[in-house]
């Protein structure tokens, strides 16, 4: 059964992920100029907007990961 707490923590949540998501756009649109970025052995030169969006995707796509694998760990448990 649901309560109207979490109702409101899912407004939150959107509305935090939608803010952050906003922030990152303008961030990412306003540093356009090119950066040398040094990956192990190599050095990759790209605008530092490509290179905050894939930092920014990675920290996505581990969030996402990190939260399934700790849910399938709790409905184990259970």
């Amino acid at each position: 059964m649901r309560t109207p707490f979490d109702s409101v923590m899912r407004n939150l949540k959107l509305i935090a992920a939608s803010f952050l998501a906003i922030l990152v756009a303008i961030i990412v649109v306003q540093n356009r100029e090119p950066v040398a970025t040094h990956v192990l052995f190599a050095t990759v030169v790209m605008p530092h907007a490509i290179l905050l969006f894939i930092t920014a995707a990675a920290g996505f796509a581990l969030g996402v990961l990190l939260t399934l694998s700790l849910s399938t760990k709790r409905s184990q448990i259970r």
